[in-house]
């Protein structure tokens, strides 16, 4: 029985070597791959075509709700609700409003982009299949790494390690699916 491959992996000394080898990758035709190193390299996630645009609008759209149900609410409360009329001042005070729906806003800002990119990054993934990897314990010291994977519509597994293997890297693995 043949066994199921996640994908086939290259280890990398440097930093360089791992964008020129994506770069090669990319140039070749292959569109399934993820890179791993011990630091954010950030020609290598354009690269990748890594797109974290949607972060900045899930936080303002986020901010908007999260004042607007705050504002909406101390309004509610002392205008609709409960009001005191003290001293004759007015039931709808918004200036005395703004500094806690300032705060909420943000609150509920930070919350959502927190969330939102553990959802988009499928966080906390407890086990990965490149774990099983020997050596990939390197690739939060010292070691970089690309891996292709096996549903790349190019994937053919001897040929795609033929290929890796002509970018010179340190060496080649094969990554073994999950169960």
């Amino acid at each position: 029985m043949t066994q199921r491959l996640y994908g086939i992996m290259a280890e990398f000394r440097s930093p360089e070597a791992l964008t020129d080898a994506v770069k090669a990758t990319k140039r070749a035709g292959f569109t399934r791959l993820d890179a791993f190193s011990p630091f954010p390299l950030s020609d290598l996630a354009q690269e990748l075509g890594v797109r974290t645009a949607v972060i900045p609008w899930i936080a303002f759209m986020a901010a908007l709700v999260g004042a607007g149900l705050q504002y909406g609410s101390q309004y509610w409360m002392n205008a609709v609700d409960y009001p005191l009329n003290v001293g004759g001042r007015p039931l709808d005070s918004w200036p005395a409003f703004i500094p806690s729906t300032l705060i909420v806003a943000i609150l509920w800002a930070g919350a959502a982009t927190l969330i939102g990119l553990l959802l988009i990054l499928r966080l906390p993934r407890l086990h990965h299949p490149v774990f099983e990897v020997h050596g990939f314990e390197r690739a939060s010291n010292d070691r970089f790494f690309l891996c292709i994977l096996s549903d790349d519509p190019l994937f053919e597994s001897a040929a795609t390690r033929n290929f890796l293997e002509g970018l010179a890297p340190q060496i080649v693995r094969e990554v073994p699916a999950c169960a």
